[in-house]
C-alpha cells in the first residue's frame, strides 16, 4: 500500500503530463493523431485532477 503523500506526488506529476501533452498537441490539431492525444490527454488531466483533489480532508 502506498502512502498518501506518495498517492498525492502520483497525482501531480500525472496532472503535469496530461497538461503538457495536451498542450503540446494543441499545435497539431490539424493531424487526426494529434487531435485524438489532444482529446485524450484532457481526459486525463480531469481525472488526474478529480484524484488529486480526493486525496485531501475536507474541512
Amino acid at each position: 500500500m502506498q502512502s498518501l503523500d506518495s498517492k498525492r506526488e502520483i497525482a501531480k506529476l500525472g496532472m503535469s503530463v496530461s497538461l503538457l501533452t495536451c498542450v503540446g498537441s494543441a499545435f497539431f490539431m490539424k493531424n487526426n493523431s494529434a487531435k485524438t492525444i489532444h482529446v485524450l490527454s484532457g481526459v486525463a488531466l480531469v481525472g488526474f485532477s478529480i484524484w488529486h483533489h480526493s486525496l485531501y480532508e475536507k474541512k
